[in-house]
């Protein structure tokens, strides 16, 4: 009796694609040496069978056909506590499904939310015929490896067997991240061929429940054919994306209630949310729990935030803001206030400030002569002794300087020039400013001739 050669693709360190004669077999089945799994992701089991020619007649397509799958030891009566799965529901110790039609002899079968206790072998069986029967030679070994972290190099493994070595198919990977490869052909015990494929790459948050494609294309005369599998990506990562939020948002009365809610995205699923508030400029817990409910007491407006942990670390959230209707009007006042105050001091300082500069001015101007000329006065027009003012140009308007100056104590008397001003009709008239000095003896009166100051007529001095 030969056996039959069959070819298959599936993700995994070695595959099988040609199996021995080992004696008699009630059933012949056809699955790989062995499957690499990663915790917490679904493995897939690529299975078909077939019955020896001797028993051909007793097997019936059109009777239903249940799969069992049996761990460690091939002897369902001997070990019937080693049934892990069975197709009818009475036994599913491991969550799983029979993909494949078993009228058509297919057994490929999906194992979920695998973990590290499933690492062992496995062996098929059919039930429910008038013919039963169970692959004692041929078993797959299952290895599941730990958690993928976040953050931590990842290399997986896929194979698919050489039939034509001089042609071998060659591998592909699609990853949603950036990746290396390594690519080498293998020769097995059993002198077969196969391509074996490593891919490394280190997984983030982003890549959780994303898929992982390996493709195998093989030349087949001028064409190709291809073959893939699909892996999905259980990354394992600490709080992301934690966020709080306050109902209502607006400002509260006090008696009000008030929610505040935390939410995080994180692998295994959060396990502890905690809630702070901002006191004085340093966090203090306040509450437990996803949510925080409180009646609102005139304390208890500020700043809350909450942190999300697993046991791969925390996440904090964004701050919130609790505010209590009054005490912002109150704080409002108070800024007004304080803005006011501020605005009325920096017009008081500027007054001050330019008084001071014309009081400085008139000093100055009580200086003997040969000094500097004098600073801060009121009009800019000024004569020596004997000399008659210059008269503004008929074509440029006056150029005025006012300035804070009590005529109350100035006296005024005619000069010669401003008479003879006046006769000739000119539009300005002339007062002398009389300045006394302080702490100084009086200088002549014959010489200030020359110190006026121009008033303009319409003036609102």
């Amino acid at each position: 009796m030969a056996c039959p050669e069959n070819m298959f693709f599936l993700i995994g360190l070695f595959i099988s694609g040609v199996l021995a004669c080992f004696g008699r077999r009630d059933l012949i089945t056809t699955m790989p040496d062995r499957l690499d799994v990663l915790t917490g992701s679904c493995v897939q089991i690529p299975c078909s069978f077939d019955v020896p020619d001797q028993h051909k007649d007793k097997f019936k397509s059109t009777i239903p056909t249940f799969g069992v799958w049996i761990k460690k030891y091939p002897d369902v009566h001997q070990y019937p506590g080693n049934v892990i799965f069975h197709s009818n529901g009475k036994v599913n110790r491991y969550q799983g499904k029979i993909t494949g039609n078993l009228s058509q002899k297919n057994c490929t079968t999906v194992f979920f939310n695998v973990t590290t206790s499933y690492s062992d072998i496995y062996y098929f069986r059919i039930d429910g015929q008038p013919y039963c029967a169970t692959d004692p030679v041929k078993s797959v070994e299952i290895v599941v490896r730990g958690e993928v972290k976040e953050g931590t190099p990842v290399s997986l493994n896929c194979s698919a067997v050489a039939p034509c070595p001089e042609h071998p198919p060659e591998l592909t990977w699609t990853l949603p991240t950036q990746f290396t490869t390594e690519n080498q052909l293998q020769e097995k015990p059993d002198q077969t061929k196969s391509v074996l494929s490593t891919v490394t790459f280190t997984p983030s948050y982003l890549h959780h429940e994303k898929n992982i494609t390996c493709t195998a294309v093989y030349p087949v005369g001028t064409s190709n054919k291809t073959a893939e599998h699909n892996m999905m990506l259980n990354v394992s990562f600490s709080p992301k994306d934690t966020l709080a939020s306050i109902s209502p948002a607006d400002p509260v009365l006090v008696g009000s209630c008030v929610n505040l809610t935390c939410s995080s995205t994180a692998n295994p699923p959060v396990t502890n949310f905690t809630w702070f508030k901002i006191s004085g400029g340093k966090p203090t817990q306040v509450a437990s729990g996803l949510s925080y409910t409180l009646n609102v007491t005139s304390g208890d407006g500020g700043l809350y935030y909450c942190e999300a942990r697993n046991s791969h670390g925390c996440g904090k959230s964004n701050e919130v803001q609790l505010a209590i209707k009054g005490q912002e009007e109150v704080i409002g006042v108070a800024a007004g206030t304080l803005g006011a105050f501020l605005l009325i001091s920096l017009i008081s300082l500027f007054v001050w400030r330019r008084n001071s500069r014309l009081h400085d001015g008139l000093e100055r101007t009580d200086s003997p002569q040969g000094q500097n000329s004098p600073v801060g006065t009121v009009c800019t027009n000024q004569a020596t002794a004997g000399e008659e003012p210059e008269e503004p140009a008929e074509d440029q308007p006056e150029e005025i300087h006012y300035g804070d100056i009590d005529f109350s104590k100035l006296q005024t008397k005619e000069t010669p020039a401003a008479a003879q001003d006046r006769v000739q009709g000119q539009e300005s008239e002339y007062a002398e400013v009389n300045v006394t000095g302080r702490g100084a003896q009086e200088p002549p009166l014959n010489n200030l001739d020359g110190l006026y100051a121009q008033v303009n007529k319409r003036g609102g001095c």
